[in-house]
């Protein structure tokens, strides 16, 4: 079944009234008919099955039969700070990640990153928006993602610390400690229920500097395994290595 996230306010009751966008999209892209059934989503982690009483471009509506907590939501909340990146690397990490379960994206521009300016970044912000709805839909998750305005580093480390969450950093030069025994370390409950930060990027690496700062911000850094990943692998990879270790 289609899947869309509409705002709280088209649910009355048992009926559903559909925004205009959606309207659009379900008669003119979708053509769907009356009498089959979607999956609504209101973006607090319900979903409803919903059977279309009326589909035009300008009124389409339904009426609720079952309402459930969605499955394809996880409990554990992962905020991953992505180094800024070219448009494509960045845009296939925000759809990936959001697939994987990511719940909040926060940009981040580092010494070594590729992008040193957010400017470009703020006219691609509703693109972002989408590109997340999008990838929300398809996977089956409940709520979508949050996406935060592009971050200096030492605004970055200031927004994790009043986060006052535990977190990890990906650093290709740490040898020691592995994802997997820095995760367990952190004690969080299996089956998911906590908050957890993952930074990762830029593809230039963090420099020693920066990786200094973060373990005074209290972020652990983390090896990934013995091969360098580039930036968009290592973050659906840590993303997935994260649900994966607390059953989630």
């Amino acid at each position: 079944m289609h899947r869309f996230f509409i705002p709280p306010t088209c649910i009355e009751a048992a009926a559903v009234i559909f925004p205009m966008e959606v309207c659009r999209q379900m008669s003119s892209v979708l053509h769907l008919r009356q009498g089959e059934h979607v999956i609504v989503l209101d973006n607090t982690g319900r979903e409803y099955e919903v059977e279309l009483e009326i589909v035009a471009p300008r009124a389409t509506q339904g009426r609720i039969l079952e309402s459930r907590r969605a499955p394809g939501e996880p409990r554990t909340r992962l905020t991953l700070y992505l180094g800024l990146t070219q448009r494509e690397k960045f845009e296939w990490m925000l759809q990936k990640c959001t697939e994987v379960g990511a719940a909040a994206f926060v940009p981040v521009i580092s010494s070594r990153g590729l992008v040193q300016s957010a400017e470009d970044s703020r006219t691609r912000f509703e693109r972002w928006q989408r590109i997340l709805r999008e990838a929300a839909e398809q996977s089956g998750r409940g709520r979508l993602p949050e996406l935060a305005a592009p971050l200096r580093w030492e605004e970055a480390l200031r927004h994790f610390k009043a986060q006052s969450q535990p977190g990890l950093i990906a650093w290709e030069d740490e040898k020691k400690h592995r994802f997997g025994a820095a995760l367990a370390g952190l004690g969080l409950p299996a089956g998911g229920g906590a908050a957890l930060a993952l930074f990762i990027g830029p593809e230039g690496g963090y420099s020693p500097e920066e990786i200094a700062q973060a373990g005074a911000a209290g972020l652990a850094a983390v090896s990934l395994g013995k091969r360098i990943l580039r930036m968009e692998t290592a973050a659906v990879v840590a993303a997935a290595l994260v649900f994966h270790e607390l059953e989630d």
